[in-house]
């Protein structure tokens, strides 16, 4: 990369070895490039190449000078800003101590000498303050009520409650954190882009409401850990065409577990959806409680099950050098990769606890903000004590039981394709949450192994820091994608007619973050029912033969992989770089993530050029390569086994008559409309993408004999 000094590093060999050569723009070349950037500190591309040609420069080089150029004009300004601001400061400080050395002199003729500044708490203000005192602890008793079970006045003032056979205790507010071993996440994950930054007005939350959340919290804690460690009649054993999980008995929860103003099942309007999974996960306990506790890695480690993270206030640190004790507000919002089903959004409280030697404890629970803090979001979805245990194994790994607990109010209606999927409660199960964490684990392993049996391209194997490369990069595609799918509240969908009765639905957004496409983006997507197993319709679209059938971007050539990057146990769970048997895209290649798991699967491609490629095969920075997504979500249907004469409430509405074994498929795509910022929306575009994404459904429905449906 150049600097704005005009050093350049080269890392090219002709052996694969990375050599380093440094090179320094002349005079000349600096010359012109300072003056275009006084007047255009943003050329476009026509202006890059020109530069090119004149300076005798790569394009590239041109667009890393431009980038430093700006950071160091970025970096001057906020100097120049600081050292305003601190005089400004430093002036007003000397100001203020002169007003007040001048007020303490001063004495009213009619007053007398000034009163000392206790003496202004006097008895009406005390009053006064009594008053207001009382208001609030009536107002957080009657929350307290509601989600403890009894009245605020019969718990400890301050102290959270402690379990009898846990050590519950809270850490202090002002205990330091403890500095766990962190692991750079970013290796798994990849780019944050994926999280829309969040921003939330100050809580005030106070001292009582602090104390409450605590008790709410500490009682969380207890009915989380029955609930996680009791079997039947608590829990009983669910059979369903995915498998067998484990289902709430209501009837003994509510008995173990009486509630005052909590609705169960049976209320009007009002559905429980709970369920526990176990599984072991290739990962120590200390890392995954590090990354729960964690709103960035927790929405990266979840990239297709939460859309949004953000810690709101850290009401409790960690205690005694660890992460026990840490108690904190939470936003998150959780979705379903689809356009069809709406995102739940919560504020919860996470609390952590180690219980003992290498157990740990983390749980959730929904809390209502008091109205003036305007974080009181419109929801139908209420957490009650939902998370998971973690257990240290000998093996390195740990072993997983999550706990998933919500309460739901229907009052708005669920689109038929996923109407079993929903009301069954698989589409945010224990289930879905334990296979994910799996395959994520199991990524992070893959990238710390050091040798690699990755398939060359071009005769280049990649170094470790080009595997590291590679894996940010497909991961950040990945990410990208999912939040298309269910973008912000920004951003609304508009359904355009369609050849079925679903429609697809459309929306655009403007971007100018380093990684996306610049300017305006139009985002597509689709969901139909298939009568084909998720794992038959998967192995469609990874068939490399049978591309040609639905891909356009290929242009019906058939494809080849050329590099491959393992990801996982599972085969198919791989990073692969596809190119096109077609003369006009030979420096075109298709970047290509899929994975697969009990929950689903994905499929994420992207057109790359090759000489990007080659940035992220050498281990260089991959974060400015700008990729436009597309993809496929798989999720079973949720239907339950009912014998060949059988249809559920979605066939029926359909008009089809099928058993179960059935898919629901996504098909999601962007396209970039504009590299200009300031661009509008047209219809043409619009026309496009509806017929490109309507064609790709009839190719796909034509291919596997599904055109009737």
């Amino acid at each position: 990369m150049e600097s704005g000094s005009g050093d350049e590093l080269d890392f090219s060999d002709p052996q694969g070895r990375k050599s380093r050569r440094y090179h320094r723009h002349t005079a000349r070349q600096i010359q012109q490039l300072e003056a275009l950037f006084k007047e255009c500190p943003h050329p476009d591309e026509r202006q890059r190449m020109q530069l090119s040609r004149d300076l005798n420069l790569e394009p590239r080089q041109i667009k890393f000078w431009f980038q430093n150029r700006r950071t160091q004009m970025k970096m001057q300004h906020e100097r120049a800003d600081n050292c305003a601001l601190r005089m400004e400061n430093d002036k007003i400080r000397c100001e203020n101590i002169a007003i007040r050395e001048a007020l303490r002199n001063v004495i009213c003729p009619a007053c007398g000498p000034p009163v000392d500044e206790d003496g202004l708490h006097d008895e009406q203000k005390l009053r006064m303050e009594n008053a207001q005192l009382k208001e609030e602890l009536d107002r957080i008793s009657s929350i307290a009520a509601k989600y403890i079970g009894r009245p605020f006045s019969r718990l400890p003032s301050i102290q959270p409650i402690a379990a009898s056979s846990l050590n519950l205790s809270m850490a202090r507010l002002d205990a330091p954190d403890f500095a766990a071993p962190s692991l750079d996440l970013d290796l798994l994950p990849g780019s944050a882009s994926a999280v829309p930054s969040l921003s939330f007005p100050s809580t005030g939350t106070s001292n009582m409401e602090k104390s409450l959340m605590m008790q709410v919290a500490a009682t969380a804690m207890e009915e989380f850990v029955k609930l996680a460690q009791t079997d039947e009649p608590l829990w009983i054993k669910s059979h369903t065409s995915e498998g067998t999980r484990d289902v709430l008995q209501l009837e003994s929860y509510q008995r173990l577990f009486p509630k005052v103003n909590m609705p169960m099942k049976g209320s009007l309007g009002t559905r429980i959806e709970a369920s526990r999974e176990s599984g072991l996960v290739m990962m120590n306990a200390l890392a995954l409680v590090d990354m729960f506790m964690d709103a960035k890695k927790w929405a990266e480690l979840f990239p297709t099950i939460v859309s949004e993270a953000k810690i709101i206030e850290v009401l409790s640190s960690s205690m005694m050098g660890s992460r026990s004790g840490s108690l904190q507000l939470m936003y998150e919002v959780l979705q379903v990769l689809s356009p069809l089903v709406a995102t739940r959004e919560f504020y919860i409280l996470r609390y952590c606890q180690q219980i003992e030697q290498g157990l740990w404890a983390i749980v959730d629970v929904s809390f209502d903000l008091h109205q003036e803090s305007q974080l009181v979001p419109p929801s139908n979805f209420h957490k009650r004590p939902s998370g998971c245990l973690i257990q240290d194994m000998p093996n390195g790994s740990c072993k997983i039981t999550w706990v998933e607990h919500v309460e739901v109010e229907e009052n708005t209606p669920i689109h038929w394709l996923y109407r079993d999927l929903i009301q069954n409660g698989l589409a945010f199960s224990a289930n879905r949450w334990i296979a994910v964490l799996q395959r994520m684990c199991e990524r992070f392993t893959c990238l710390m192994v050091t040798g690699t049996s990755s398939r060359e391209l071009g005769g280049v194997i990649p170094s470790p820091e080009g595997k590291r490369s590679m894996m940010k990069l497909a991961q950040r595609m990945v990410n990208n994608f999912c939040a298309s799918i269910n973008p912000s509240s920004d951003y609304r969908w508009t359904t355009l007619s369609s050849l079925d009765e679903v429609g697809v639905r459309v929306s655009f957004h403007k971007s100018s973050e380093l990684g996306h496409p610049s300017g305006l983006v139009l985002t597509a997507a689709t969901s139909i029912w298939l009568p084909v197993s998720p794992q038959s319709l998967f192995n469609f679209f990874k068939d490399e033969k049978t591309r040609s059938e639905w891909d356009v971007l290929t242009s019906g050539s058939s494809v080849q992989e050329v590099f491959h990057i393992g990801n996982g146990s599972h085969p198919d769970n791989c990073i692969s770089v596809l190119r096109a048997h077609n003369a006009n895209c030979n420096n075109m290649l298709v970047l290509q993530e899929s994975c697969t798991d009990p929950s689903g699967s994905l499929i994420v491609y992207a057109n790359v050029d090759l000489m990007d490629i080659n940035v992220a095969m050498n281990g260089e920075d991959s974060s400015g390569i700008a990729l436009v997504p597309r993809g496929f979500t798989i999720i079973p249907d949720g239907r339950s086994s009912q014998g060949s004469g059988a249809s559920s409430s979605a066939t029926s509405q359909a008009g089809v008559s099928q058993t179960s074994g059935g898919s629901i498929l996504t098909v999601a795509l962007q396209i970039q409309v504009s590299s200009l910022p300031s661009s509008k929306l047209n219809s043409e575009s619009v026309t496009t993408v509806n017929n490109l994404i309507n064609y790709t459904v009839q190719q796909i429905k034509a291919a596997l004999n599904c055109t009737s449906n």
